[in-house]
């Protein structure tokens, strides 16, 4: 398929958001042991999923990004940030370092930054890939990563059935409203997941509209008056500080240090020996023997 081929002379850089896979995989798969009675369920889930993105989209260079804390910025803004998310189950918890085990054998580059979160890591590479040349891939549901979407930078969604690889055109068709609108858009409608919320009696449909109508939330606030709905008005001009601390909260921060560069990350590979032993210990049978049939030859598309 064209639209899967990549689009710059640099290579592709596929950026994965591993927690958002990790708790994917592991409500996907409710129960899955290995043969001395651990949780597997989530390395299953997995290692299938990465698997499948690097064979159908053929990266050059991947790195699977973690959180690592919250940002404390957006903390000291606003303490109950994130405060309604359960914590991380126990038995995926446990899985997590497996997961490391796994990825590091697959030939993969793994990223985490104590204190920083997943996505101003995602998206400070993606901005710096996308600024080198690169062909940039980013695999989330997330809806925070639409901002980030522009010439060089696309989204592969794995709730989007079709594989297809979401473009400015995709996110407009979603929302409503442009990638650069995404943040203002966000802000006035709230963000229920990440326990922001939004102006009341402002939903979708009339966030696209004063968008569409203002252009952004600045200029919106700089002409309050020309708001149509009474209701409306009101609500906006009296929630005028919480849309600037909502922009602040979700606009994601793409200035950070790369802790590794980007030419560190090529795909390499894969160690057939230790993804051999560590398909006998997890009982992953079937993969083993797939891995033995194919040899020890591929860069760990396996």
């Amino acid at each position: 398929m064209d639209h899967l081929k990549p689009s710059s002379q640099a290579g592709r850089l596929l950026l994965v958001d591993g927690h958002a896979y990790a708790y994917r995989a592991f409500f996907a798969i409710r129960e899955l042991r290995s043969p001395d009675g651990q949780p597997t369920n989530a390395i299953f889930g997995f290692s299938k999923m990465l698997q499948k993105l690097h064979a159908r989209l053929e990266p050059s260079h991947l790195i699977v990004i973690w959180d690592a804390g919250l940002d404390a910025r957006r903390m000291e803004l606003l303490p109950d940030y994130k405060a309604q998310r359960p914590t991380t189950p126990v038995s995926l918890e446990e899985q997590l370092p497996q997961l490391l085990d796994f990825i590091q054998a697959s030939g993969f580059s793994t990223v985490a930054v104590d204190g920083v979160e997943a996505d101003d890591l995602i998206g400070s590479y993606a901005l710096n890939g996308a600024s080198g040349g690169w062909d940039v891939i980013i695999a989330s549901s997330d809806k925070d990563f639409m901002q980030l979407v522009r010439p060089g930078i696309r989204l592969s969604n794995p709730s989007d059935k079709t594989d297809r690889l979401w473009s400015d055109e995709d996110v407009i068709q979603k929302t409503g409203v442009q990638p650069s609108q995404i943040v203002d858009y966000l802000s006035l409608i709230g963000d229920s997941v990440d326990n922001i919320n939004g102006v009341p009696g402002v939903g979708p449909k009339t966030a696209v509209e004063l968008l569409n109508q203002f252009g952004s939330i600045e200029a919106m606030l700089a002409n309050v008056a020309n708001i149509a709905s009474a209701r409306i008005r009101s609500a906006v001009d009296t929630h005028r500080e919480v849309l600037k601390r909502n922009k602040q909260l979700i606009g994601l921060r793409v200035d950070l240090q790369l802790p590794k560069h980007i030419n560190q990350c090529s795909v390499g590979c894969a160690d057939s020996v230790e993804l051999c032993r560590l398909y006998s210990r997890w009982g992953f049978h079937s993969m083993k023997n797939d891995l033995e049939t194919r040899g020890a030859t591929q860069p760990a598309l396996l």
